[in-house]
């Protein structure tokens, strides 16, 4: 059973990345990079957030699940692989 301060940590540390991220992004623009480069950036930064919001959104559906007491190994494991089918390709 994933625990509510293991899902925080990790959230926290993936924000933690993405704002490093975007600090990046505003650099690069501030020297004029190559707009394609900044692009490809952009394009990181939005798939970090997507993560970040599929692994919250599934937090949030196991701690549902838990409530309801839904929440088999089975269960888990489906919500797990939904999770990263969306990361992946949502």
């Amino acid at each position: 059973m994933t625990d509510w301060n293991e899902d925080k940590a990790s959230l926290l540390a993936r924000l933690r990345r993405i704002e490093g991220q975007v600090r990046g992004v505003s650099a690069m623009i501030e020297a004029e990079q190559d707009c394609e480069k900044v692009v490809q950036q952009f394009a990181a930064v939005r798939k970090a957030m997507d993560r970040a919001f599929f692994d919250l959104m599934s937090c949030v559906t196991r701690r549902e699940l838990d409530e309801l007491g839904l929440a088999s190994g089975e269960a888990r494991e489906r919500l797990a692989k939904v999770t990263q089918l969306l990361a992946r390709y949502g």
